[in-house]
C-alpha cells in the first residue's frame, strides 16, 4: 500500500496509529460532551428585562400585566432523562409545565393568557427550546444555564423578555 499513510490503514476493524477508536464516516464526539445539561433544581428570581412588551405582544390587559410585573416567580425544575416538569411559581399564580423532549403536545395556557397551542420542546445544543404554534406568532422560550444561573428568553410576536434565576438548591 505503497503512498497511503499508515493512520489510515485499516487493521481488524480498528485505524492504526497513534489513535485507536474505530473508523468513522463522522467526526468521534465524546457523548459527555453532547449530553445536554441537567436543569433539576430549585432557582430563585433574580431580574427581568422587558416583561410588559412581552405581555403586550400576548394582548394581556393592562391591569393583569401591572399584576405580572410586580412577581418574581421561583423555577423548579425535575429533569429526569426526557422527562421534564417545569413549575413557575408566585404568589398570584402557579403554573406547571409537564412534557416529553421531541413531543409534540397541546398545552393549555388558558390560566396564562386564555389560549392553547401545540408545543414542542426540544434541545439545541445545550438550550432547552420550547415552540408554541397557536393565534400569536413567534411565540416560544429558552431556557439555558451559565454557572448557577438559569436564564428563560421568553418571545412572542417581535417581543424578546429575559429572565434570570438563581440556583438555591
Amino acid at each position: 500500500m505503497a503512498g497511503t499513510s499508515p493512520k489510515l490503514i485499516m487493521r481488524g476493524g480498528r485505524k492504526s496509529g497513534r489513535n485507536s477508536y474505530c473508523n468513522r464516516a463522522q467526526p468521534y464526539k465524546n457523548p459527555a460532551q453532547t449530553m445536554p445539561p441537567n436543569l433539576t433544581g430549585y432557582y430563585r428570581f433574580v431580574s427581568q428585562k422587558n416583561m410588559e412588551d412581552y405581555l403586550q405582544a400576548l394582548n394581556i390587559g393592562m391591569a393583569l400585566r401591572k399584576i405580572a410585573l410586580l412577581l418574581k416567580p421561583d423555577k423548579e425544575i425535575d429533569h429526569q432523562g426526557n422527562h421534564m416538569t417545569v413549575k413557575t411559581l408566585s404568589t398570584f399564580h402557579n403554573y406547571i409545565l409537564e412534557f416529553e423532549v421531541g413531543v409534540e403536545f397541546e398545552e393549555d395556557l388558558r390560566n396564562v393568557d386564555g389560549r392553547k397551542c401545540q408545543t414542542i420542546v426540544t434541545w439545541e445544543e445545550e438550550q432547552l427550546v420550547c415552540v408554541q404554534k397557536g393565534e400569536v406568532p413567534n411565540r416560544g422560550w429558552r431556557h439555558w444555564l451559565e454557572g448557577e444561573k438559569l436564564y428563560l428568553e421568553l418571545t412572542a410576536r417581535d417581543a424578546v423578555c429575559e429572565q434570570v434565576f438563581r440556583k438555591v438548591k
